[in-house]
């Protein structure tokens, strides 16, 4: 790079109180530097070099990527044109710097003054050669006294004309980094349809902050999975590889993916700062890297600017309603942030136990507490209660109002958060009947979050325990597309489990147990796979290890019993019942479980009639289990099966 011309100014300073330092390719305020991106940055030298003219969006969209170039310039600008007035505090009603004309493009309107300091630039006593600026329509924001017109013939106009031939050495910076990426890098960024988000890695020094690095990995993936055309790898999925040293195009072929997202975080205080590059996975090379530095309280729209960067740079177009979530997000309080991140981060690895759901709860009603307004602190609120009530730690129908609540809630904040609507199809699914709703729901979900993995996963389970295979198998497809952890193959042994498909959940079982070895449910779908294929012996060591990890949940108890009646353990089954019957004095113990253990002894009568206090109650085991569940199999035959069926209102 050459060195600037002898005398020339290295800074154009405006307003009363900013300046950008071309040296540095940076803007400042009182002398401290602000962070502002490489395009808006060029944008905004764009505007002060034409101050009071006019500047048409296809001015700009030509100095910064040429002509003929693929790229959606409009929302480019626009995001651009939104973080220079973020950053300048402009109000876009009432603007001090950028006026924006309708239709037409943006003029900059505020002062620029020369080299002394405060002092404005000097009135020519004549008018040279050059553009005459235009005058605002705007009253009270711009006058003659204190907005001289620019002629470039003055020795202002060319102090200015020096000033913008250093600019444009920073803009060559740029517009170099963007020629490379459109004839070098769009060989990778154009071709990027699906990516994988490695966790990021915590930078503070404190190993303490590793939840809030891997929650702003998951915030993350949830963002981006909103995009259309865009297959984003789930959350579980990326963090096996959280301090892998594995090569990137190792990782990216492990996972199927053609793009990688990797980078830090460091929390410094109420300080955020993450560095994120995107690279082109099987070549391991670079597409596109940014800085993003914001207080902790706008981490929420640091997020959107990312999943919005991203979906530049791969050439996709968002949605009305993607672009209008970019900018929108309000502040949260950090407090509040901190526990909603220690809240998901239990939610999604420990969603099947008591204790950590308890905790879990707690952390997102002190969220609300801290921040009220904050939406999905009462989305994670809706998922606790759910995931209490489906897992039989706390009584189903309290727990679901409680849930119905936080929905409401969470609703009226911010109605596109993907996960409202999954835990509203569940909700609907098992204890509402309610299967029209629920798919209603599903679908929803789906389409305001595609890649949204615990939606797919969720409605897998329920096409399958409607009969419906092949819907479910092709949602099976789906997920083993995005998610490779823990929760799809406990899915697919859900699915299997639905289809009464044994064989299939014994092979889904196995793998399940080879990649989430202490997780009660892949031993007891493993047991029950065992079971439908008449091995019996077998069943009974994974419902037995299944009731060991679970610390006695009452399912993998009944299975365990009904085992036993099986192979002629009566005395052991019957042990157990008992123990379930002594421990509904003091907890709620779900009547359709105790009506599977009755069954499994051949005490129909009683089955019954805890199959019908079941339906009175909505027993969540209702719906997911009633047409599956091998336990009830010795009751099929009987009529008043057939009329429980129909009350629950199956679709036929």
């Amino acid at each position: 790079m050459g060195s600037s011309p002898a005398g020339a100014q290295e800074s154009i300073r405006f307003g009363k109180d900013f300046e950008v330092d071309l040296r540095a390719c940076e803007l400042r305020h009182f002398g401290r530097a602000l962070k502002l991106e490489r395009i808006p940055l060029q944008v905004l030298l764009i505007l002060i070099e034409q101050k009071g003219q006019l500047v048409t969006r296809e001015e700009i969209a030509e100095k910064i990527w040429g002509k003929d170039v693929f790229l959606d310039t409009d929302n480019s600008i626009n995001g651009a044109v939104r973080k220079i007035r973020q950053v300048l505090k402009d109000d876009p009603q009432q603007p001090r710097f950028v006026e924006t004309l309708p239709g037409r493009g943006y003029r900059f309107i505020a002062p620029v003054f020369d080299g002394e300091l405060g002092a404005p630039a000097p009135q020519p006593t004549k008018p040279g050669p050059g553009p005459v600026p235009v005058q605002s329509n705007s009253t009270g924001i711009r006058n003659s006294v204190d907005e001289p017109p620019i002629a470039i013939a003055t020795p202002y106009g060319r102090r200015l004309s020096w000033l913008l031939a250093l600019a444009a050495v920073c803009i060559v910076g740029v517009v170099t980094w963007v020629g490379w990426h459109h004839f070098y890098g769009a060989s990778t960024g154009s071709h990027i349809r699906s990516i994988a988000v490695l966790p990021l890695q915590n930078l503070s020094g404190d190993p303490a902050q590793d939840f809030f690095a891997d929650g702003m990995t998951e915030e993350l993936i949830t963002e981006l999975s909103r995009i259309h055309s865009l297959r984003v790898i789930s959350h579980t999925s990326v963090m096996e590889y959280k301090g892998t040293r594995k090569h990137l195009p190792q990782i990216a072929q492990e996972l199927g993916v053609d793009g990688v997202l990797e980078g830090s975080v460091i929390r410094e205080n109420d300080q955020v700062r993450v560095t994120v590059q995107l690279l082109d996975g099987p070549n391991d090379r670079h597409i596109w890297s940014e800085a993003y530095e914001r207080p902790l309280h706008g981490v929420l729209n640091l997020q959107r600017e990312v999943a919005e960067a991203v979906s530049q740079q791969i050439r996709i177009q968002l949605t009305p309603e993607q672009q209008a979530r970019v900018g929108s997000a309000r502040p949260v309080n950090p407090e509040a942030y901190d526990a909603y991140l220690r809240g998901r981060y239990l939610l999604s690895n420990q969603f099947t136990m008591g204790q950590p759901l308890l905790q879990a709860k707690s952390y997102f009603e002190e969220s609300i507490r801290k921040d009220p307004n904050f939406a999905e602190a009462y989305s994670g609120l809706a998922d606790a209660y759910l995931y209490l009530a489906l897992f039989r730690h706390a009584p189903h129908e309290a727990a679901l109002q409680s849930a119905h609540d936080a929905l409401r809630k969470a609703t009226q904040l911010d109605d596109s958060i993907g996960e409202i609507h999954d835990t509203l199809g569940t909700i609907s699914w098992q204890h509402d009947w309610n299967w029209i709703e629920a798919e209603r729901e599903y679908n929803l979900a789906i389409t305001t979050a595609p890649s949204y993995s615990c939606a797919h996963e969720d409605r897998a389970g329920f096409l399958a325990s409607l009969g419906r295979r092949a819907e479910a198998m092709e949602e099976l497809t789906r997920i083993n597309q995005i998610d490779l952890g823990p929760s799809a193959s406990m899915t697919e042994a859900g699915v299997y489990y639905q289809l009464r498909d044994y064989p299939s959940l014994v092979d889904a079982g196995k793998r399940g147990i080879a990649s989430n070895p202490n997780e009660w449910v892949e031993h007891h779908d493993l047991g029950i796979g065992y079971e439908g294929t008449g091995k019996l012996p077998e069943a009974i060591v994974e419902y037995q290890k299944a009731v060991e990890l679970s610390n006695g949940d009452q399912d993998a108890n009944a299975s365990l019993a009904h085992a036993y009646a099986a192979i002629g353990k009566k005395a052991e089954a019957e042990k157990i019942l008992r123990d379930l019957e002594l421990k509904s004095k003091d907890t709620y113990i779900s009547p359709y479980i105790l009506a599977t253990v009755y069954a499994g002894l051949g005490e129909k009568d009683k089955a019954f009639q805890f199959l019908q206090k079941a339906c009175e109650e909505r027993s969540l085991e209702i719906s997911s289990n009633l047409k599956a569940d091998l336990r009830l199999d010795n009751l099929r035959s009987d009529p008043r099966f057939h009329a429980l069926s129909q009350r629950v209102g199956f679709p036929q």
